[in-house]
């Protein structure tokens, strides 16, 4: 157990998450929620926006035409798989009566 522990303990920077960032919550937690909601709009949402990573104009070109031809085929392959069903469910009630 002695030899598992410090490896959980160390877990959370490996990860790369501060320990400061749980002890800033911890203190804020006495805060009004109209502050703890205007920082989070005003300070937190820009600077993990700052963190991603945006495509190129030619990755968003190609991930949108993949997106699209997809979707094209997707709808075609329902299409004719309702056609198909359409057909066999109104043939066999018909040979019902």
């Amino acid at each position: 157990m002695e030899e598992v522990l410090p490896a959980v303990q160390q877990a959370p920077a490996a990860q790369g998450i501060e320990v400061a960032v749980a002890t800033e919550a911890l203190e804020r937690s006495g805060q009004s929620w109209l502050r703890r909601a205007w920082e989070f709009v005003w300070v937190q949402v820009p600077a993990e926006v700052r963190k991603v990573t945006w495509p190129s104009w030619d990755e968003l070109k190609k991930a949108t035409g993949v997106i699209v031809v997809f979707v094209l085929v997707l709808g075609v392959a329902i299409g004719l798989l309702d056609s198909f069903l359409q057909l066999v469910f109104v043939t066999a009630i018909a040979k019902l009566f």
